[in-house]
């Protein structure tokens, strides 16, 4: 900076999964922390995802600047040969490319994240990972509590939540949000951590649950905004909005769901794979997650196994033809995508892929779901921030996802290699 000194000597980055923009745009939802931050700071009028547009993809793409096929989160689930796995991408070890928080240790700061995607095993001082655990009578708080940086939670329940309880702190839980902010705003207080990453999730989860316009819906974006208002007060008590800026951005949107189909029923039908589990003796699978299936083949040479492929969509039925579209490699290369899929299919509005190979091939579903090509409007996301460095009033037409990288690299005025996103001009003062 030309005075030497970086815009914002903090920045706090929330993340509100399955953020939408009306959550601010429009008065009439429950979000007013969001709504101010909007009216007096910037805001964008949407955010593009990453393809497929679901969460570890996208949070990564957020802390990196990359879009999947150079950072190497492609998906939630990773892909196994040996048969779709419950596992999330959990490990910072799997990102291939610098991340923010490598940056800020770089250049002299301190790093915070709460519940933020990919960080288990992360490079950050204060560290509470985004992790649970794959049996359900297990306690989420047993998981989170190895997976944090050592004594971290502890400290935290007795300074700032109390006690952490499945009750209060589960994935499906509201009150999770409280508890998230509050360990958020202890943080800030007693650490000043140049950089806090923060994760709240009620509305994604709810609208997985109960579709776009429940009335739960409107409860977890209140809880959302609720939490959010726990952060912005604690910059409010300590008086430090000239010295931080807060950013706040979605990871995707939401779609109802109304349709589930199952493209690998085709491939068993056609011989290319087995029902079971483990896929049996494949040679071609579809790797589905929401709306979304990318095409992965055992060996990468089997070029009679994608005309196979391509021969059986050809001669689906018109009626089953029309709920997807080919994504092609060209494109997926565009959109920075899987680079180990032959090709995916992009399933129209209302339409979820799954990659079980039993039958049905439809059913009806209901509900709410991500995933589809960003592109799709309701996959769009959202954006708003103020404080330090941020410029009032402005106004992104459309924000791709990986410029927040970039944005937050400008504010601390680090150094940042971002490969795919470039600072947003007129954000930063």
């Amino acid at each position: 900076m030309p005075n030497g000194r970086s815009p914002a000597d903090h920045v706090i980055l929330v993340s509100i999964d399955a953020l939408r923009p009306e959550f601010y745009l429009d008065e009439r939802w429950p979000a007013p922390v969001l709504q101010q931050l909007a009216a007096t700071g910037a805001r964008a009028h949407a955010v593009r995802s990453v393809f497929p547009a679901l969460t570890y993809p996208s949070h990564t793409s957020m802390v990196t600047g990359a879009l999947p096929a150079r950072h190497g989160i492609y998906f939630n689930h990773p892909f196994c040969a040996d048969g779709p796995t419950e596992r999330w991408q959990w490990e910072a070890e799997r990102i291939r490319v610098p991340t923010l928080w490598d940056a800020v240790r770089a250049g002299g700061g301190t790093t915070a994240a709460v519940a933020w995607p990919a960080t288990v095993g992360a490079a950050i001082d204060w560290n509470v990972p985004d992790v649970w655990p794959l049996d359900p009578a297990a306690s989420i708080v047993d998981a989170v509590r190895a997976a944090s940086t050592p004594r971290l939670l502890d400290e935290l329940e007795r300074e700032a939540t109390g006690r952490l309880l499945p009750v209060n702190f589960g994935l499906d839980r509201l009150a999770r949000e409280e508890r998230v902010a509050s360990m958020a705003a202890y943080l800030l207080e007693r650490h000043r951590p140049t950089l806090l990453l923060v994760h709240l999730i009620a509305a994604d989860h709810v609208q997985h649950q109960w579709g776009r316009e429940s009335p739960m819906t409107r409860r977890a974006v209140g809880a959302v905004d609720a939490a959010l208002g726990q952060i912005v007060e604690r910059v409010e008590a300590l008086g430090m909005w000239d010295r931080v800026a807060l950013v706040v951005a979605g990871d995707h949107g939401a779609m109802d769901r109304h349709t589930l189909l199952r493209p690998n029923v085709w491939l068993v039908e056609a011989g290319l794979m087995e029902d079971r589990p483990d896929r049996g003796r494949w040679r071609a699978t579809f790797h589905a997650d929401g709306g979304s299936a990318f095409l992965r083949l055992r060996s990468t040479s089997d070029e009679d196994a994608v005309t196979r492929v391509r021969a059986v969509l050809d001669a689906l039925p018109r009626a089953e033809r029309e709920l997807f579209r080919i994504v092609e490699r060209a494109e997926l290369d565009g959109l920075g995508a899987d680079p180990e899929a032959v090709f995916a299919l992009a399933a129209v509005p209302g339409v979820e892929l799954s990659e079980l190979p039993s039958p049905p091939l439809l059913a009806p579903t209901q509900g709410g779901t991500h995933g589809y090509h960003p592109d799709e409007p309701q996959m769009h996301s959202g954006f708003v921030a103020r404080g330090a460095g941020i410029r009032p009033g402005a106004h992104v037409p459309l924000l791709p996802v990986q410029a927040v990288a970039s944005l937050v690299a400008a504010l601390l005025g680090i150094p940042f290699d971002a490969p795919h996103a470039e600072l947003i001009p007129g954000l930063v003062e």
